[in-house]
């Protein structure tokens, strides 16, 4: 029967693999698109937009509501993509938790 370990080598795997999932998230960028990429967000690891880009041809001053349904569309691509990334490499680190909390 293999030996279980103790309590303070259990919390120091917990704190590395706490810093490992920390460092993914930090290094993870990914992008959401909407409207063919009229409007494409990038975002990081833990769901922060880094950057927002807008074809000018998506302003259209008198149909501003479909510019707003653009810009959120891409951002829940970017969001989704982000949890998408995150269960795949990091799923098998943690045994399957959920990431939606994250």
């Amino acid at each position: 029967m293999p030996k279980m370990p103790n309590i303070s080598q259990m919390m120091g795997m917990a704190q590395d693999m706490a810093r490992r999932m920390e460092e993914e998230m930090d290094a993870l960028t990914v992008e959401g698109n909407a409207g063919g990429g009229m409007v494409t967000v990038s975002m990081d690891g833990h769901k922060r937009l880094k950057s927002l880009r807008i074809d000018p041809e998506a302003v259209d001053p008198a149909d501003v509501e479909m510019l707003q349904d653009l810009v959120l569309a891409a951002v829940n691509d970017a969001r989704a993509k982000v949890e998408e990334k995150l269960k795949s490499s990091l799923g098998g680190m943690t045994g399957g938790l959920p990431f939606g909390a994250l």
